[in-house]
């Protein structure tokens, strides 16, 4: 029988190529599906996290320390005292005594807030009116201190590390291009990570936090119902209606929010009526 072998590096540069790009890929997607060793709380899903969490701590307590030294604390004491009595019954039935919790209010007519590893929240007073309530700010706080329990800081951060290397193994595969077809290619493949990777699965954490935090203000004795409620006030808002389409944006639509957290509601509602110390929707902002 006559023997068929194939030169170790006959391939044609074509082959070589795509070989390269499948061998690319198929990094990628095995660092996604085999790269991680931790589930997120509540929802269970399977992340990539190549960082420790140690790492993450002292990162977030140093953005922590720049973010808030250039921001104006709030003078307004019952918003500080608001933000503070909330912040810290999450905190409570987040399972994490270990985080050094810290709560502040930022002077700023901004609609937003943040949780940074740790525990370091900071809430901006624009966002304040549109919670309406106590259970409004519950649903904002829940969910920026879901994102710190789930660690979404650091997938992104693995995410971003795997796309980086995916980028250069591309670079290989062109280096025998053309200077300007080359630029091409790493620019359209740049593109389509974007796109179709980084700002979905920003969104994928955007929606996941809010379903770990819908369960966490259950748990804290806040009436899960004002979840959806907020976000529909929210989507009525002038900040919200200058958002890109949802494609092009790291957040899902404000009506998918509420229509997604409607159908945890009544998982939600079975936590609130376990609480021992319900608090309904609380103090009125």
């Amino acid at each position: 029988m006559e023997r068929i072998t194939t030169p170790a590096f006959g391939m044609s540069p074509i082959n070589r190529r795509e070989s390269m790009w499948r061998l690319a890929i198929a990094g990628f997607a095995s660092c996604t599906c085999f790269g991680g060793c931790r589930s997120a709380p509540v929802t269970g899903r399977k992340q990539l996290l190549m960082m420790p969490e140690s790492q993450e701590l002292t990162l977030g307590l140093q953005s922590y320390g720049e973010v808030t030294s250039k921001s104006k604390e709030s003078s307004n004491s019952r918003f500080i005292e608001l933000v503070s009595r909330v912040g810290h019954r999450i905190a409570a039935v987040s399972d994490r005594s270990d985080f050094q919790w810290e709560f502040r209010v930022l002077e700023s007519d901004e609609q937003n807030a943040f949780c940074l590893p740790g525990g370091k929240v900071a809430v901006y007073e624009g966002i304040l009116p549109v919670c309406e309530n106590e259970a409004g700010l519950a649903v904002v706080m829940s969910h920026e201190v879901a994102h710190a329990l789930a660690r979404h800081g650091g997938e992104r951060m693995s995410q971003n590390a795997a796309v980086q290397g995916m980028k250069t193994a591309v670079g290989y595969a062109m280096q025998k291009q053309d200077e300007v077809r080359r630029d091409a290619a790493l620019k359209a493949y740049g593109i389509a990570t974007e796109y179709g990777v980084l700002l979905p699965y920003s969104r994928k954490h955007e929606l996941e936090a809010d379903h770990i935090g819908v369960m966490l203000m259950a748990k804290a004795g806040y009436d899960p119902v004002e979840a959806p409620k907020f976000w529909r006030r929210f989507g009525g808002t002038a900040a919200a209606g200058e958002k890109p389409p949802e494609f092009m944006s790291t957040h899902p639509s404000d009506d998918r929010r509420a229509e997604t957290l409607s159908k945890l509601l009544p998982q939600a509602q079975s936590l609130y009526a376990q609480t021992e110390t319900p608090f309904g929707t609380g103090e009125v902002i």
